[in-house]
């Protein structure tokens, strides 16, 4: 079966998108608003997309009754900072407190009763108990349509947490013992990353490319 992006309404394309490109990163997203009130919320329509410079890539959505900006998109905007810190199965409950949809007014910091340790270089804080954060600051913000923003951010500093790190001189980590979990298809589904399986990358083969023409 196949579905014109096209012409189905907005529901329609969110659900096929959700349920299909599983499971996705959640990038738990801390900022600052002029004030100083520190926000969270987590996103999964996130993902890494360079590497010189180091970039990551947020799709956040607009509210869809106002189509105004949320808290995270528009402290991203105006202040040009943000942390995007990873999830992992420990933090999940608290990440899922944090993406209620609280006032303005309020941080889901407090609310969720989320421990948070100073940033390095940008002034919205680290969720202290992430296994990773990445201090990022905008390069540049995309409204794309009506009902989103696409930001792209430059990862100046990068946090792991020492026990993940086996060896620092050669940057091996320890990434199954993060224990991070991703989103997936409906609301509420999330997955583990312990069922997991290596293939070798090859080598390109010249006689069956060549046998592969015939």
């Amino acid at each position: 079966m196949q579905f014109d992006m096209r012409a189905l309404p907005l529901g329609a394309r969110y659900k096929l998108l959700n349920s299909t490109v599983t499971p996705r990163p959640i990038a738990w997203v801390t900022t600052v608003n002029g004030t100083g009130l520190v926000n969270a919320a987590p996103y999964s329509f996130f993902n890494v997309c360079g590497i010189e410079p180091p970039l990551v890539v947020l799709g956040l959505l607009k509210d869809f009754r106002t189509r105004a900006l949320k808290d995270t998109a528009r402290n991203i905007i105006e202040t040009g900072e943000f942390v995007v810190n990873l999830v992992s199965e420990a933090d999940a409950p608290a990440m899922n407190l944090s993406s209620v949809d609280a006032p303005a007014d309020v941080s889901e910091i407090d609310y969720a009763g989320i421990q948070t340790t100073p940033s390095s270089v940008v002034q919205p804080p680290r969720i202290a108990t992430a296994p990773v954060s990445f201090e990022c600051r905008k390069v540049t913000a995309l409204d794309i349509g009506s009902l989103q923003t696409v930001l792209i951010g430059e990862v100046l500093m990068t946090h792991i947490q020492d026990q993940f790190v086996t060896d620092p001189d050669k940057f091996y980590l320890d990434t199954p013992a993060m224990g991070l979990v991703g989103r997936t298809h409906g609301a509420g589904w999330y997955a583990r990353g312990t069922d997991q399986f290596a293939l070798e990358r090859p080598k390109f083969d010249p006689e069956r490319a060549e046998a592969s023409r015939k």
